[in-house]
């Protein structure tokens, strides 16, 4: 599995469409551990464009603060599963609480 993090100043970005980097982590599955970590630099933002650059690098799950309903969506039909309204943490450590079921996710950060 590999999980996309946005990041600012290398935790969480609280706007997913405007982050300084991602975060690509992959994780083996049945250990529940996370196997190596990347950073990638996004695209220039324009609507549509992540959810397409993200697929192609392989992401299953992203872990946002905040994304619009139309990203969402589109992250849906790339088959890649969108959590919302995560903490503003380092991400290892978003990673190693969505793999122990413990993290905690509240409002979407973003209303459009």
């Amino acid at each position: 599995m590999r999980i996309a993090i946005p990041l600012a100043h290398g935790k969480l970005a609280a706007h997913f469409g405007h982050c300084e980097q991602f975060a690509l982590v992959d994780v083996d599955e049945e250990s529940r551990s996370i196997v190596q970590q990347e950073t990638q630099n996004p695209p220039d933002h324009e609507p549509g464009v992540l959810p397409q650059w993200l697929s192609g690098l392989g992401a299953d799950v992203i872990i946002a603060g905040g994304m619009g309903r139309r990203a969402q969506d589109l992250f849906a039909r790339q088959g890649i599963s969108v959590l919302v309204g995560a903490p503003s943490e380092a991400p290892e450590a978003l990673v190693e609480s969505y793999l122990s079921e413990s993290l905690v996710t509240g409002e979407n950060m973003c209303d459009h």
